[in-house]
Parts: C-alpha cells; sequence; structure tokens
C-alpha cells in the first residue's frame, strides 16, 4: 500500500495529493509532525520535511520530484503536456508557485497564522501579515491574466500547474485569506478545479484548533 506522510495544510503534501487522486492511485495519509523532528522521521528524510512518499519500495521526497515520479510511473491522464515547450510553462508555473508564491504569500499568511499556533513557535507577526496579503493581490492578478488566455493556467488543458497553484490557494482558503470577488477568471477556475473528484480528500480535511469556514467545502461558492 502507497503511503503519505503529511500536514493536512502544507501546500507541498497536498499538490502530491491533487496527482495521486487525479490518477486514482490509492494511497494511505499519516499525519507527520516533522517539527517534532522523530528519529523514524528523520531516517525517512534526513532533510526534516513533508511531503515523503512510500511508493514502490522506495522512500521519496521533495514534492516535485515526487509529482513528476508519479507522472512517470503513471502518465494517464497527463499532468505534464507532450512538448517541450509546455512541459518548460507547466514547470516555470510550478516553480512560481513553490517558490514565489510560497515566499510572499503562503509562509507569510498560512505558517503565521496556523504553523506557529501548531508548532507553538510563537505569535503571529502582524507586519507579515500584511505583507502577504498585499502580495496575494498581485498573484491573483497574475493569474488573472494567464486565464484570460488560456483555458487553465499553463494552457488549455488542466496541469500539475494548476494543482500547484491550486494547492496553495485551497491551504489559505481554509483560513478565509483569498478574496474571490477580485478576479472572476481566477474564482471561475477554482470552483472548476474544486470540483474535480481528486479534490475530495482535500475538502474533507479538518484542522484541530482551526475550524473550516462555512464556504470551503461548498462546490457552488
Amino acid at each position: 500500500m502507497n503511503r503519505l506522510f503529511h500536514v493536512p495544510l502544507s501546500p507541498f503534501c497536498r499538490k502530491v495529493r491533487l496527482s495521486l487522486a487525479e490518477k486514482k492511485i490509492e494511497v494511505e495519509l499519516v499525519e507527520e509532525k516533522y517539527w517534532e523532528r522523530s528519529s523514524d522521521f528523520l531516517r525517512r528524510n534526513p532533510a526534516g520535511k513533508v511531503p515523503i512518499l512510500k511508493m514502490d519500495g522506495k522512500l521519496l521526497s521533495e514534492s516535485g520530484p515526487i509529482c513528476e515520479y508519479i507522472e512517470e510511473r503513471h502518465p494517464e491522464p497527463a499532468l505534464l503536456p507532450d512538448d517541450a515547450d509546455g512541459r518548460y510553462e507547466v514547470r516555470r508555473l510550478v516553480n512560481w508557485f513553490d517558490d514565489k508564491f510560497h515566499h510572499e504569500v503562503t509562509s507569510n499568511l498560512l505558517y503565521e497564522r496556523v504553523n506557529k499556533k501548531v508548532m507553538g513557535a510563537g505569535y503571529p507577526e502582524s507586519r507579515n501579515i500584511k505583507a502577504g496579503a498585499k502580495a496575494i493581490k498581485y498573484h491573483l492578478d497574475y493569474m488573472g491574466w494567464l486565464l484570460e488566455q488560456r483555458r487553465w493556467l499553463a494552457g488549455n488543458t488542466m496541469t500539475l500547474a494548476d494543482f500547484a497553484a491550486a494547492a496553495h490557494l485551497s491551504a489559505l482558503d481554509y483560513i478565509s485569506d483569498v478574496d474571490w470577488n477580485r478576479n472572476e477568471n481566477v474564482r471561475e477556475w477554482y470552483a472548476k478545479i474544486k470540483s474535480r473528484p481528486a479534490f475530495r480528500s482535500i475538502l474533507a480535511d479538518q484542522i484541530p484548533g482551526f475550524p473550516q469556514p462555512p464556504h470551503y467545502s461548498d462546490l457552488d461558492f
């Protein structure tokens, strides 16, 4: 049985979960308190990070390589285009969300509001929250610009780029930190991807101490 060591609101874990679910690969989810740095956890990944996927008798780490491994081992339905230009654009956008968006938005909002409390790492820094709230507007506008020209973020078919973006935004939506009224194209894109069967387990997540907002699992939000 495949096993994913994860944290429910981690966008990197969610990206892997979405890839597995879209390809209908069964996996056992095991919550990992990575900040406790247990010896068993560090044996699985000395880098001390999640996600970790146990598949094909291997322990796989780092969400990007994990998703590409899944893609190569289970190519249907495809989450990467056939052509080099298309694959480049997907990888560019995955990196955009997992690097730029993560550092400017996710770490300033989700990590300050949720991770610090869960980990007992002190109180949120208001200046970081303000920076994240400001930066997300720019990112939503950029997504809206992309979606004016394309059906999906990287082109005319859904790809791993959409899952990377949705992983971050769904985690932020859990704490009501996304203004879905800012851009209609982004709102429609998210409603479309949120309605996919692959999203079901993510919409069922419940974080102790952080109740789901009323709209979170509503497909007609």
